[in-house]
């Protein structure tokens, strides 16, 4: 009996030092994974952000649309300007003193053209691809655009986002939820990765400086 006992306890041991190793060895593992998706998700976020961000450069709003905001990456081109200070005659103040008087006027000069595409993507065609989530069957981002008001004043906004739960689909269930509360400094907070906001004015992504800038 003492034999058995002593065989029972040796398998309890096993058994629970199993499940301590595993506790801590699967969440380590978890977060391996979460983070290595997660760089790559960012990435194309920061890429979508860009786009975004010259869209509304040159056409004074965002696009709501992968399709178009393609096509306008394409096909768009940035003005390259010079400016410069020139002092011009103030013919209004000569007039009333009689002596000529000058004033100061910054002058805009159009010195060319340059591709949006060149500007943002160089030699890589990936914004072709960046609609598309890492880690999925080709599944899209969620992408939105508009205007919020503000102040008195319709804003151009957008936002761009994805669950979570999407790019760690076959991940312990449980992890994930717990994932999805983050509350944290250093983590992706709350239930989505995401760049810009339909509510407030700005460009910012919810990911900590860890995966890159979060700001443009």
């Amino acid at each position: 009996m003492k034999l058995v006992i002593q065989l029972l306890l040796w398998v309890v041991i096993g058994v629970l030092g199993y499940f301590t190793f595993n506790s801590v060895y699967e969440p380590i593992q978890f977060n391996k994974v979460r983070d290595k998706r997660y760089q790559k998700v960012i990435d194309k976020l920061k890429d979508i952000r860009q786009a975004e961000l010259a869209h509304k450069t040159i056409t004074g709003r965002f696009s709501g649309n992968f399709d178009s905001l393609v096509t306008f990456i394409d096909t768009a081109e940035f003005t390259v300007t010079q400016r410069r200070d020139t002092t011009i005659l103030d013919e209004e103040r000569t007039k009333q003193l009689g002596v000529d008087q000058y004033k100061s006027k910054v002058l805009i000069d159009t010195l060319g053209y340059t591709p949006v595409k060149d500007s943002l993507f160089k030699n890589s065609d990936r914004y072709k691809e960046m609609m598309f989530i890492p880690y999925t069957d080709n599944k899209k981002f969620d992408l939105e655009a508009g205007k919020t008001y503000k102040n008195g004043n319709y804003i151009p906004v957008f936002e761009v986002k994805v669950d979570k739960s999407l790019i760690l689909e076959d991940q312990d269930k449980d992890l994930v939820a717990q994932e999805k509360q983050t509350v944290a400094v250093d983590g992706v907070n709350g239930e989505y990765i995401q760049v810009g906001s339909m509510s407030e004015v700005n460009t910012k992504g919810n990911w900590p400086k860890v995966f890159g800038d979060n700001d443009e």
